[in-house]
């Protein structure tokens, strides 16, 4: 173990609170039901619901875990529910590579030859990053999407906002669509997800080229929808950004290295190695 916590220890950003920056002002109050709340989503979605696939250079800076961080990672993402992130190191092998498809994750880190297989994918990524999502949340968030489910609703908060809530057993996610005249088309500008068991979160995006976010926001939010102490609050900053590429599912599922020593979700929580800060 002395060689990987040396490795998770140089992934440890410094302490420091969340970011200061309000989240998005979203729109509250009851409102009325709204009849176009369907259409409104399909519209608001159209563009990301055609990816099938999504790569991306990515710049992660703000807090998880109570930790300032900033790091590079690439991406690379495929609808449903496969992601692969692979966190930067100045030079030589990644930090740590995470890759999962639906329920099942992959955690390596190749520098200490040290793996965690067959996790639930948002119980390893809060364990080594802090951040609770899991495989079909990071592919929704990171395309700008929302995720599929069969139960819809939609309010109407005045002539330019939009929230849909859909819903399925314990989770249940509100997309708040937005636009800035009546006559333009509606987008998604955040998503929010609550459970009854487990932290709730939500997105924010901005920057819009191409009717896809350059600029994501993922944010750790308690009661009042405000941001928790000692969660997580970070920026994406997409960059290099390419659609519909050829994805193999061997990119997701990695290879793990001859003679990798386990690593377990208890140790990662213990050494909280958060994402390491160039």
């Amino acid at each position: 173990m002395t060689r990987t916590r040396a490795g998770l220890l140089a992934c440890i950003a410094c302490s420091a609170t969340a970011c200061s920056v309000p989240l998005m002002k979203l729109p509250a109050g009851a409102g009325v039901p709204a009849g176009d709340g369907v259409e409104a989503l399909a519209q608001a979605t159209a563009a990301c619901r055609g990816i099938r696939t999504l790569t991306a250079e990515i710049g992660v800076s703000g807090s998880a875990a109570g930790r300032r961080v900033r790091v590079r990672m690439l991406a690379g993402v495929a609808a449903p529910a496969s992601v692969r992130l692979e966190a930067l190191a100045p030079f030589g092998a990644p930090v740590f590579i995470f890759a999962a498809t639906a329920d099942d994750a992959t955690l390596i880190f190749p520098r200490d030859e040290r793996v965690l297989e067959h996790g639930k994918p948002d119980a390893v990524l809060d364990a080594v990053a802090g951040v609770p999502l899991g495989a079909a949340d990071l592919v929704a968030t990171l395309t700008g999407c929302a995720p599929l489910f069969p139960q819809a609703s939609a309010r109407d908060l005045g002539n330019d906002w939009r929230v849909v809530r859909l819903a399925a057993d314990a989770v249940g996610y509100n997309l708040y669509l937005h636009r800035e005249r009546s006559a333009e088309p509606w987008r998604l500008v955040a998503t929010t997800r609550e459970g009854t068991t487990d932290a709730g979160w939500r997105a924010e995006y901005r920057d819009f080229q191409n009717d896809l976010p350059r600029t994501i926001r993922i944010a750790g939010v308690g009661p009042f929808d405000q941001p928790k102490t000692a969660a997580f609050d970070l920026t994406l900053a997409l960059s290099q950004l390419e659609t519909n590429v050829p994805l193999e599912a061997d990119v997701f599922r990695p290879e793990i290295p001859s003679g990798a020593d386990p690593i377990t979700l208890d140790e990662l929580r213990s050494a909280r190695p958060g994402i390491r800060e160039n």
